[in-house]
């Protein structure tokens, strides 16, 4: 399947067996099974960049704390900036529920 690409129907299935979980325990056994360490730490490390981005931290900090070099961070400042607000939605219930 490399080289290829996904049809929307497969990324679809995926994205409805994600919204099946229900609890944080079915999410960490699924991305555990799903994903390789490597895998999971880049999904951490965009989103904490994300995060730190919104609150108005600079690169070098954010460098410091997350080990994210430059071209990623300005990837996800690019994704914050022009992106489809997934980022944006999601740290903002996180906002919601931390209150």
């Amino acid at each position: 399947m490399q080289g290829e690409k996904l049809s929307e129907d497969k990324i679809k299935q995926l994205f409805n067996a994600i919204l099946s979980l229900q609890t944080k325990e079915e999410c960490i056994a699924f991305f555990d099974d799903l994903c390789t360490i490597k895998e999971l730490n880049s999904f951490v490390q965009r989103f904490v960049v994300a995060r730190m981005l919104r609150e108005g931290a600079t690169y070098m900090d954010i460098q410091i704390e997350t080990d994210a070099n430059s071209t990623t961070i300005a990837r996800v400042k690019n994704q914050l900036d022009n992106g489809h607000d997934g980022f944006s939605i999601v740290l903002d219930r996180l906002a919601t529920y931390q209150k």
